[in-house]
Order: C-alpha cells, then structure tokens, then sequence
C-alpha cells in the first residue's frame, strides 16, 4: 500500500403511503416514507432513531427511507435493504479527500492508497492461486474491477457530495417485527422483556447511513458456485478500514470470509480499534457489517437483548466519520454518547438474508435493494439485528 506524504485537513407518495418529510436546512434529516396502517407510535420512535444520528452526525443531507412494521421470521427483530452507489476508486477517494474535517480523518486518508486502485486480501475466489474456491487468501493487486470500484450507500454518497444532497430517491428500506414486545420509551429505561424499539431502529439506520461490508457478498457466494475476484465490486468505504494481523503484515485490507480475527482501523492496520463480526457463512455467524458481537463496541453490534436500551458509541462514531460523514459540534461528546445496544435473535444486520437463493448462473447474489441486506438484529437471548 502506498501512503500518502501530506493530508491537508481542512415527494409524492404512492396510495396507502403516509408521507413524513422533511427539509435540508443545514442539517442531517431524516424523511421517513411509512406503509399504511403503521401506527403513530411507531413512526415516531423511527423519528426519535433518526434524532439520535442527526445530534451526531451534521451533513446537510435528506436520507429517505422507507418504513414498516411487519411480521419477519422468527428470531429477526428487524431488516434492512440499502440503496447502493458505484463509482471508482478516484472519484471516492477525491470526494473523501475535499469532505475531510477531522483528526480521525486526516489519519484515515493518509493510510489510503494514492492512484486509481487498492490491494485486498480475499479467498474463496475461482481464480484462487490456491484452487477454485479455495479458503486460503491471497493478494489481489491486479487492478481489475474490484480493486478499482467502491459501493457506497446512497445515502453516504449524499454526505461525499456524489449524489445531490436533496435527492428524493428512496435510500433504503426498514422492517421491525410484530412478533416482539416493544419498548416504545427509552427515555425512562427498557421494560425487562421488552426490546427497545428507537434503538435497534437507530441500528437498521445505521446500515442505510452506511455501515456496510460488501465482504457479505463474497461470505454468501462462495459455495457450490464460485466467481472469479473481479466479480466483487462491492468493496464499501468502511471495508477500506478493515483489516487482520495477516493483511496488515502485507499492507492491504482484509476482504476474506472465514472466521479470523478482523478489525476496523484508520492507520493502515497498525491500531486495531475494535473487532468485526466475519460472516454468517464462513464466519462467526454474524454478518460482517457489524462490529463484533458481545464486546460492547456500539449500536452496530449484532444482537439486542431484552431490557436492553441500545446506544450510538463513540466507535460507531469514529466509523461514520472517516467513511464520509461530518461530526456535530453542537451534539454529545462522543465519548458520553451512549445507548446500550443487547439482544438474543435478530437486530438489523446487514447480513445476506438468509432465504437468498444461490445466485442464477454468471449472476452474484444481490441482497436487498443493491448489494447490502440486513437479515435483522438478533436478540439474546441475544436476537439479531
């Protein structure tokens, strides 16, 4: 990996749709599109969800999102399709470069490689060096298409400057399950045997802000049928910050799915600021957009537990900031913001669904909208999310 020597820092809505708009007046808003018949309870701790982002997060973007509450399968508290963006390498990397603000992200861009591609640990490829599927990684630095494409949330491309800020188109779609018992309330704490309803919505938001693995892609084709590496444009900005002891040693990020160790860092692998969950195939079980489960990292851990109350931490912080979002000055310090997050069967992970089918012939899986598909957060007894 090449390190860079100097970083300056510097609508109308379809029939039996209730519409919630709102305006881009400097600040991060939140315009939920709800199915009909969701109640007003319901659409509000959506508001409260998205409230929580906007007191830390301040691009003066409209992110659109649709939402419902429904009967999802059994163990799932919540799901999560997000609107994906493609562009190259170049373009994210300007885009990146002209957003910087922060400390964090001075030190995230200068572990970012200059030029128009990036290098990557993968496996399970059929071009393996190895063998045709084979799980041991290799180095991919041939700059085909996957080394030179990155795929973003819309809704992140919004906050690079990608996309026009007030666009109208639908970032993402949100489900959270009838079958639990919800705690509408948080501010006076969780009810035991109740999930927090704001919280695991402010996760599934967190997936539609951005907080996505492409490496799910790769963990859920990878079996019977395999694809050749230039098949896996979906590298999302935050797989640019992860990494194991292995890629690190080699100077490249970590785009494999198996269950060794990987960690979200802004300084090229050198620090490691906290685990990723590895994936539900070939992983730990848990989608590999999600911190690690059961370390307390923050609201984008895998699971809720009842009586939990969920919160954004300063990690999920730090991860939206250097993939492109803006930090509040005006909100909670980061190090004091926190909704406990817990589970037992189904938070809003952005895990590949597990009812995908295997891909069509020459096709690779596609989860949700685009590329990124949260199978829900889990509850614990802890269910995922």
């Amino acid at each position: 990996m090449i390190s860079r020597k100097k970083i300056f820092v510097v609508g109308v809505c379809a029939l039996a749709i209730l519409c919630i708009w709102g305006e881009v007046a400097g600040a991060l808003t939140f315009n939920f599109t709800a199915a009909r018949g969701m109640s007003q309870q319901a659409i509000g701790a959506f508001q409260q969800a998205g409230a929580l982002w906007s007191s830390v997060l301040s691009d003066p973007v409209a992110v659109n999102i649709k939402i419902s509450f429904t009967s999802l399968g059994s163990g799932i508290l919540g799901s999560t399709s997000v609107t994906g963006y493609s562009t190259s390498y170049t373009n994210f990397d300007a885009a990146l470069t002209n957003d910087a603000t922060s400390a964090a992200d001075a030190t995230a861009l200068a572990s970012l490689p200059v030029g128009a591609s990036f290098n990557m640990l993968i496996n399970r490829t059929l071009n393996n060096p190895y063998g045709a599927g084979s799980a041991t990684p290799y180095v991919d630095s041939n700059g085909n298409a996957n080394n030179t494409t990155i795929y973003t949330a819309s809704a992140d491309a919004k906050a690079l400057g990608l996309l026009a800020a007030n666009s109208s188109t639908s970032d993402g779609s949100i489900s959270l399950s009838k079958r639990y018992t919800w705690d509408f309330t948080p501010s006076n704490g969780i009810t035991a045997g109740q999930f927090d309803f704001v919280g695991i919505a402010a996760h599934e938001i967190g997936h539609v802000l951005g907080f996505d693995s492409g490496v799910d892609v790769l963990d859920y084709n990878s079996s019977k049928k395999y694809y050749a590496d230039s098949a896996f444009t979906y590298v999302s900005p935050l797989d640019l910050f992860r990494y194991s002891a292995l890629s690190a040693s080699l100077g490249v990020i970590d785009w494999t799915a198996d269950k060794r160790d990987k960690y979200f860092s802004i300084d090229g692998g050198a620090t490691n600021l906290g685990s990723f969950s590895t994936g539900s195939v070939w992983g730990d079980g848990y989608q590999a957009s999600h911190w690690k489960d059961n370390l307390g990292l923050g609201i984008m851990d895998p699971t809720a537990a009842p009586g939990e109350k969920l919160g954004i931490k300063a990690l999920d912080i730090e991860a939206m900031d250097v993939i492109g979002w803006n930090l509040s000055s005006s909100g909670p310090a980061a190090a004091n913001y926190s909704l406990n997050l817990s589970g037992e069967d189904g938070f809003g992970v952005i895990a590949l669904r597990d009812e995908a089918a295997v891909p069509e012939p020459g096709t690779i899986l596609m989860i949700g909208m685009a590329a990124f598909g949260f199978a829900g957060v889990a509850w614990r007894r802890r269910r995922r999310i």
